[in-house]
């Protein structure tokens, strides 16, 4: 037992020696301090999509800051600053951002109105062509009949859009301000599109609108099959648009 137990202490005795010897004289190698980590260098290419990412995010944030500032201002009691910066107040909100309160107090339309248009086309021969009437408030009512959820273009893109016409130019089709011939563009650009998507192909220059007011009939009213009799049939000019269709 005792040889044993010495050559088992010698054993723990040499291999500790063993790794006093090893420590001393050949250091791990984690334990060099003089070697330096390199950095490592991006490819130009990611480089250039962080900054465009940064840069994107920059100007997204600074349109919605100029966004907030612009829409509280129209939307604020009239002040100093409203008044001295109304056209470019008004040149951002107009007719995309406006702003009212018919959510909470809603004014429903006491009337129908057909909106119609034709186009026109003058052809190499000279002559022109002219489409028959196109009843576009009927294409945006068979869309949101009977839809559960119907668009909110549909519903007031058009109808907005010859309200707030009337509202600038009254009774006449002059416009006599700068809002007033962007709502006229922007009416006459409605009108192009709508009647180009259901024009198959046929090409125009020129598109004219006619808007017929009808009473909204009162319930229960015994009028049996006799159509209400228009309030107002108001025709508009024509008007020289890009070239549609092909």
């Amino acid at each position: 037992m005792r040889k044993t137990g010495w050559a088992v202490s010698s054993g723990i005795e040499s291999a500790g020696v063993k790794e006093l010897h090893q420590s001393d004289f050949d250091p791990a190698p984690q334990e060099h301090h003089d070697e330096r980590v390199r950095p490592v260098e991006r490819p130009m290419g990611v480089r250039a999509v962080q900054a465009g990412l940064h840069t994107a995010v920059a100007l997204c944030l600074l349109t919605t800051l100029v966004h907030v500032v612009l829409v509280f201002l129209h939307v604020a009691p009239s002040n100093p600053v409203s008044k001295r910066y109304s056209s470019q107040v008004n040149g951002w909100v107009y007719p995309l951002f406006e702003q009212n309160w018919r959510l909470f107090a809603p004014d429903p339309d006491s009337f129908n109105r057909k909106i119609l248009a034709r186009t026109a086309h003058a052809d190499s021969d000279g002559s022109v062509r002219v489409t028959p009437w196109l009843d576009l408030a009927a294409v945006d009512n068979s869309a949101v009949d009977h839809n559960v959820f119907p668009s909110h273009t549909s519903q007031n893109l058009l109808r907005r859009a010859w309200t707030s016409y009337v509202e600038t130019h009254g009774g006449s089709d002059t416009a006599r301000s700068e809002r007033a011939v962007m709502l006229q563009n922007y009416l006459r650009n409605i009108a192009a599109d709508r009647v180009a998507a259901h024009n198959d192909g046929g090409t125009f220059d020129f598109i004219q609108l006619r808007v017929v007011t009808l009473p909204v009939a009162a319930p229960g009213t015994a009028a049996g099959n006799r159509p209400p009799a228009p309030t107002e049939d108001r025709l508009l000019p024509w008007w020289k648009v890009t070239s549609h269709g092909k």
